[in-house]
């Protein structure tokens, strides 16, 4: 990869970064942060906006979304967000095919620029999985993602079946399948957010973490690290 390109990479990534930033903070009052009766306030001013230019805001995310992911951007934020903005349905929606084409795209950059860079970089650490995934790309792949990628961060996730040359169709598919149910999680827990806030006096973490809309997701998510063990167990260490 040239000095150039990294440089050219960086620089996208960046941008991408502080226009993000930008847009959630230019309207922000920063020495107004530890009043929640302000949050109530962006919360209110938020939705009004959302709803009344519902279809454009979905488009201005689900490209934002892509080129945040395709850049090795963190996925649980935009997760958040989403179910924050659109609710859990939508925003779930909205996530999962734009993360999927996100992750399509930052794996088709990875493997026209950085296929040698990823084996001599990773190719020793997940070696033992190679052979696993070669067996059925699309079924290991799919299960890989639905366990959280066995704790690999997730921009790195998305570049590992560069290993052992996956197909881009099944890459996608299993990416869309395998992430739905993290993805939906996450959204729950930001339209739970959005839902205590709107309906909140005062805020209390103890009120917050017994709001159905909270401690559900949340219990969700345990059940979901408990099936992700066991079939880790299953389908990656007892297969070596």
């Amino acid at each position: 990869m040239s000095k150039n390109l990294k440089i050219f990479l960086g620089i996208s990534y960046l941008f991408v970064l502080f226009t993000f930033l930008y847009f959630i903070f230019v309207g922000i009052e920063i020495n107004r942060l530890d009043d929640f009766s302000y949050y109530k306030i962006l919360q209110s001013d938020l939705d009004t906006y959302i709803s009344a230019n519902i279809m454009v805001n979905l488009i201005y995310f689900f490209i934002f979304s892509i080129i945040w992911v395709s850049l090795l951007g963190f996925g649980s934020p935009i997760l958040i967000i989403s179910g924050i903005l659109f609710g859990k349905w939508i925003g779930t929606l909205v996530s999962v095919i734009s993360i999927s084409i996100g992750t399509l795209i930052l794996y088709s950059i990875g493997i026209f620029f950085f296929r040698d860079v990823v084996k001599e970089i990773l190719e020793k650490k997940f070696k033992k999985y190679i052979k696993i995934f070669q067996k059925n790309e699309f079924f290991y792949f799919f299960i890989y993602r639905f366990i959280g990628g066995l704790g690999v961060p997730f921009g790195l996730q998305n570049l590992i079946p560069i290993l052992f040359n996956m197909k881009k169709l099944n890459y996608f598919l299993a990416s869309f399948f395998g992430l739905i149910p993290s993805i939906f999680i996450m959204n729950t827990i930001g339209a739970g957010l959005n839902i205590y806030i709107e309906e909140a006096e005062t805020f209390s973490l103890i009120d917050l973490i017994l709001t159905p809309q909270i401690y559900l997701p949340i219990l969700l998510f345990v059940g979901l690290m408990i099936i992700s063990f066991y079939i880790k167990k299953k389908f990656f260490e007892d297969a070596n």
